[in-house]
């Protein structure tokens, strides 16, 4: 069977690239993943503290509120010691945007509708453009403008558009291109038509997003929905999953919609069954214990866990490494889907965690490739 899989193929929105610091965004670029910290950020040790971990779990671009002036007075330490370009949020208070863009920002958030006038949001552009920074048109359905209410009744998609049209229009009159867009709701179908309804209308990156989707299992379900929906279509350029939930689980979760589609590839892929009483081994504990071990691996690969034989051999055939359960405590271990030899109820944790970083160890060398790289996916 051909590696090639046409049904596979996403085609992309072509959009213009922007940089966001040394991060490209848009055009041909990957897709970023995003995340936002909940530290207050006058606590500079406790924000970077935060930030490193977001970094370890692979986030492209942080984004950090600047509500007060002990904010972007932290901010400057707080950029020095961040690894990937940070994107400093503002809300009502113009002047926090000019001291964050001073300060070290690579990105400018800013919610048009709620930051004051067009002669303050001259003044923004114009401390971007001195400082290198993007900015990011955030438009929301819970802050439209008045204006747009009234014309409109209530938030809707042309609503959302209409915003960040006139607000991108304000960018462009001072000749500012270096800008992305998202129009964000918490209503799932509201936020794609709108998306979508903006991906016709410009060429700029756009940052999808589901805003106050909810908790970690609430939240990335309708994420999920949402962001999946609009990348399955081609559109979007970075994504930021909005969770009640530390930032580090948003960049996971945003790896892992990424990962489904083939758009971005990052650690470890684990293929694994809901169990049933076939099951040689306890498969949910033994997954969780595995997703935990193998957080740290960075390079792209897949593991295939499951219980029993009726599966079990088939979805080992298509991942680097697999183990399908057997009687008596004694489990298949397959490797490049091959049949390879057993392990036992006792260490089997560790052994499948060995197996695994001696194979990202090759395949990071260049000696074998990955399985999902010669399957497409």
């Amino acid at each position: 069977m051909s590696s090639i899989r046409p049904w596979r193929d996403i085609a992309r929105r072509k959009s213009r690239q922007i940089m966001v610091g040394s991060v490209p965004v848009g055009g041909d670029a990957p897709i970023t993943v995003q995340t936002m910290t909940n530290t207050l950020t006058s606590d500079a040790v406790a924000t970077i503290d935060q930030i490193r971990r977001c970094e370890e779990a692979g986030a492209d671009l942080i984004r950090v509120s600047c509500p007060d002036e002990d904010s972007t007075a932290a901010f400057r330490k707080i950029a020095k010691a961040a690894r990937v370009p940070l994107i400093a949020d503002i809300h009502f208070h113009y002047k926090r945007a000019l001291e964050a863009a001073d300060a070290g920002a690579a990105c400018l958030r800013i919610n048009p509708g709620n930051i004051g006038s067009a002669s303050r949001v001259a003044e923004v552009v114009r401390a971007a453009k001195a400082n290198g920074c993007a900015i990011r048109i955030g438009v929301n359905a819970g802050s439209l403008e008045k204006d747009l209410l009234e014309k409109y009744g209530e938030p809707c998609p042309d609503a959302l558009v209409e915003s960040a049209l006139d607000h991108i229009k304000l960018l462009q009159d001072h000749d500012f291109h270096e800008y992305k867009v998202a129009v964000k709701a918490s209503d799932v179908f509201l936020a794609v038509a709108a998306y979508m309804g903006l991906a016709e209308a410009v060429d700029c990156p756009l940052h999808l997003g589901i805003t106050e989707a909810g908790g970690l299992i609430g939240g990335t379900v309708k994420s999920s929905i949402g962001i999946g929906n609009l990348l399955w279509a081609g559109v979007g350029d970075t994504i930021r999953v909005s969770l009640s939930a530390e930032p580090e689980e948003e960049v996971r979760v945003g790896y892992e919609i990424l990962k489904s589609l083939g758009l971005r590839t990052r650690g470890v892929r684990v293929v694994s069954c809901p169990s049933c009483a076939r099951q040689g081994f306890d498969v949910i504990r033994t997954v969780q214990k595995l997703e935990d071990a193998l957080g740290h691996i960075k390079t792209p690969m897949s593991l295939s866990v499951l219980g029993c034989v009726v599966n079990g051999p088939g979805e080992a055939r298509e991942t680097d490494i697999g183990v399908t359960g057997g009687g008596n405590g004694k489990h298949m271990v397959y490797l490049r889907g091959v049949t390879d030899h057993h392990v036992q109820d006792d260490g089997m944790i560790d052994h499948i965690v060995r197996l695994v970083e001696e194979k990202a160890a090759e395949i990071e060398s260049g000696a074998v490739p990955s399985m999902d790289s010669l399957h497409g996916k």
